[in-house]
């Protein structure tokens, strides 16, 4: 998980025990009403290893996700990220250091204005490219680690504290064109921290061969003002269990590209047969620095990475992610070793009623 987008902050036991009661209480003093309004809890649970340079590091982790609507045009949502890392002590002892974050990811409120337009307010990931809001949940991603180039055009916090307005600005039979544009104002409050900058994202999706083409754009507002650009294709061809994803981002010190291709093997028996339950992965990367002055997150020099994975599908939503990862650069060259399970869960805060 790339620790760029999260806010993580150190909490105390306690205090993540009163924000998990606080909203316990919340969800139970409201009173239950038909189906469809019922909040959901959702979210995946793992526990991850990562062996980098012959370092290994432990981490079990929860992402806990509430979707709660309010009448028909207003919903609430949130992520948390919870987590525990092992890692060997940096300070030449034997032994490991061991460190605790709670925090929540997002917390924003979406209105429904029209058939076209929602409003979001609130603490909200910023829509640059596609794998903050889309991939970054440990129960979708292929890869415990995102890509090289994820922190160009987030900013330093990877959310935005401020407005949104996001759509689809065309629906037609043979393509439709969605839209995200979002303002954000700079916070220094612990929780919900913030740079000021503006920006946005538009999408091609055309369904006869879900193809989506997609164009971001994001300015730094404050201290020294940078923009930022991205592109992103996304092809998921019906019915052959092939996905192919990637993006591109260019800010003001370096730029870079990934492309993803993943492969449910359905072909051998179905997706619930003992083979068809693999999942190859594959994704190409590679970083390229226009100055040293800032690093924005990526490597200070030029480099490249394969990363190779093999992931299982088990029964009831539980996934067993592998990769194997080899970087290229001038600093010198070095494996990666990932493997991690993960469990998504999903239910309702209670049981709805049918009108």
């Amino acid at each position: 998980m790339p620790r760029f987008r999260l806010s993580y902050l150190p909490v105390t036991l306690a205090r993540l025990a009163r924000f998990a009661l606080f909203v316990m209480a919340m969800l139970c003093a409201s009173r239950p009403g038909s189906a469809q309004d019922t909040p959901l809890i959702s979210g995946g649970v793992g526990f991850q290893t990562s062996t980098n340079g012959g370092n290994t590091k432990y981490q079990p982790i929860i992402e806990p996700l509430l979707a709660a609507p309010i009448g028909p045009r207003v919903l609430v949502e949130s992520r948390a990220a919870i987590l525990e890392t092992w890692a060997p002590r940096t300070d030449g002892g034997s032994g490991y250091d061991h460190t605790y974050f709670g925090a929540l990811t997002y917390l924003q409120g979406d209105v429904t204005l029209t058939p076209h337009v929602t409003l979001v307010g609130g603490s909200f990931l910023i829509p640059f490219g596609t794998y903050n809001e889309r991939l970054s949940p440990i129960w979708i991603s292929n890869f415990q680690s995102g890509p090289l180039i994820s922190p160009l055009g987030l900013m330093s916090t990877g959310t935005g504290v401020g407005g949104m307005l996001r759509g689809s600005a065309v629906s037609h039979p043979k393509y439709s064109i969605d839209y995200a544009a979002y303002f954000s104002a700079s916070s220094d409050n612990e929780q919900f921290n913030s740079d000021r900058s503006f920006g946005g994202r538009a999408d091609l999706y055309l369904p006869k061969p879900r193809l989506e083409l997609g164009l971001s754009y994001g300015r730094l507002l404050q201290d020294t003002h940078e923009n930022f650009y991205g592109a992103h294709l996304w092809w998921e061809p019906k019915d052959t269990g092939f996905r192919l994803r990637s993006e591109f981002a260019r800010g003001h010190h370096a730029q870079g590209y990934w492309v993803e291709a993943d492969y449910r093997m359905q072909a051998f028996g179905g997706p619930d047969s003992v083979i068809g339950r693999f999942e190859p992965v594959f994704r190409m990367q590679q970083t390229f620095r226009r100055d040293t002055i800032v690093s924005d997150g990526l490597p200070l020099v030029n480099t490249q990475r394969a990363d190779f994975g093999l992931d299982y599908n088990l029964p009831h939503n539980t996934r067993i992610i592998t990769s194997y990862s080899r970087q290229f650069s001038s600093t010198g060259d070095r494996n990666i070793w990932e493997t991690g399970i993960v469990y998504r869960f999903l239910f309702p805060a209670w049981k709805g009623r049918s009108k």
